[in-house]
């Protein structure tokens, strides 16, 4: 019998009218051996990546091109140019005044009222003064911000430890206030499991990055303040009590000193991953007990100017605040001279940069025209405040003579 394949090819029309076949005309029905099908070398290729990436030995890599098609946005600052969301210690002598800075930043975070004119984001705070009371508390605000108050900003002088479920506590917090980025735990000594004195640099850096996950996960800004020790050192946060391991695991530091301590001036150094290195001075308010702002400076190693995202700064403002096109047509749009692949890639890189300098969101997505840059203006930015008067900002190199002077370490249980 004639298999169906033969059949198949055999069989011609008959019938009226029926022509009959062109020998040279007929169909050949390739075999299966030697036939590509795209679609079939996809699914062999998903299913080799899906045996490499369960070995036990696979490790994730991505290669620089594919890096820099990355973009992170980054998110805003807490505080305009003085606090970023990530993990940092806030270190100083006891009394040196860091209860009363840290109830100032919660305050004027919880409120959304600018910081030494420095534009702030927002939303609740939840301060941990585990070394204080209540009453304490209460006699520190009024004496700071008298009968002005804030329903954004929480309190509480007892938490269990960072072993013990902290982290629960904080995550039931967050899920009852949604809109919490930052809070402030004081001290970091009250989190810590009972450990001896024999703290190590593994110990140092795992309590730390225990807390970082927990910020990294949220996206909060998370301020552990610290202590520092007594021994001088040419670098002020080689002061940090305590190893190595706690400064390496964190997102960056504060340092806050005085060179005596019935001085009314302090400084406070700042160092992180994701701000530039700075140095400020503050006076301590008589009245208030507040800091006002002095003065700034960075070091003259700065980062070098972009001409590209100036451009697109001057470009896309309040009064035209969203553009879409191809990377072709934006440098057309702005008159540079750049190519196209080079601009695409600068701006992936500098997406964070491009939002904290000119609050504008930078995303790029495929159509079926191509890979269109997407550029928004963010409306909701908080609104620079003038200073009523100038803000005295200046790019300096620390002199040698600003290093720690010893303050003589204090007893007492209030770190204010």
């Amino acid at each position: 019998m004639p298999s169906e394949k033969e059949m198949t090819a055999q069989n011609a029309p008959v019938g009226s009218g029926a022509e009959q076949s062109n020998p040279n005309n007929t169909i050949i029905i390739p075999e299966n051996e030697g036939y590509f099908n795209p679609y079939d070398e996809e699914i062999f290729e998903a299913q080799m990546q899906y045996e490499r990436e369960s070995s036990p030995n696979y490790m994730q890599t991505v290669s620089m091109p594919e890096l820099y098609e990355m973009v992170y946005s980054g998110k805003p600052p807490v505080i305009d140019n003085f606090l970023y969301p990530g993990t940092y210690l806030f270190v100083g002598a006891p009394k040196v005044g860091k209860s009363f800075m840290m109830a100032q930043i919660a305050y004027h975070v919880s409120s959304g009222l600018p910081m030494w004119n420095y534009p702030v984001r927002q939303g609740t705070v939840l301060y941990l003064a585990l070394e204080d009371d209540y009453r304490r508390l209460q006699e520190r605000l009024y004496r700071m911000f008298g009968t002005e108050t804030t329903s954004h900003l929480f309190f509480s002088v007892a938490s269990k430890s960072l072993n013990n479920g902290l982290t629960e506590q904080l995550d039931m917090f967050l899920s009852e206030h949604s809109d919490t980025n930052l809070i402030i735990i004081d001290t970091l000594q009250k989190i810590r499991d009972a450990e001896g004195d024999a703290y190590s640099y593994a110990k140092d850096y795992d309590i730390i990055a225990q807390l970082k996950a927990f910020s990294d996960k949220t996206g909060i800004c998370l301020i552990l303040v610290h202590h520092t020790r007594k021994q001088k050192s040419d670098d002020n946060f080689d002061r940090i009590s305590g190893t190595n391991g706690l400064l390496g695991a964190a997102d960056g530091a504060f340092v806050m000193y005085k060179s005596k301590r019935t001085e009314s001036e302090a400084t406070i150094e700042v160092s992180g991953r994701d701000q530039p290195d700075k140095k400020y001075q503050v006076t301590r308010n008589k009245d208030t007990l507040c800091w006002d702002f002095k003065s700034a400076k960075s070091p003259c190693c700065e980062e070098p100017p972009e001409p590209v995202l100036e451009a697109i700064g001057n470009f896309i403002t309040e009064n035209n605040s969203s553009w879409e096109g191809t990377a072709t047509e934006l440098i057309e749009q702005l008159k540079i001279e750049i190519q196209p692949n080079a601009l695409s890639m600068k701006l992936n890189v500098n997406a964070s940069k491009l939002y904290h300098k000119y609050y504008i969101w930078y995303t790029n997505k495929r159509t079926h025209k191509g890979r269109m840059i997407q550029l928004r203006y963010d409306v909701n930015h908080p609104i620079m405040i003038q200073p009523t008067a100038p803000v005295n900002e200046t790019t300096d190199i620390p002199s040698s003579s600003d290093k720690i002077t010893p303050i003589e370490e204090s007893n007492g249980n209030s770190d204010a």
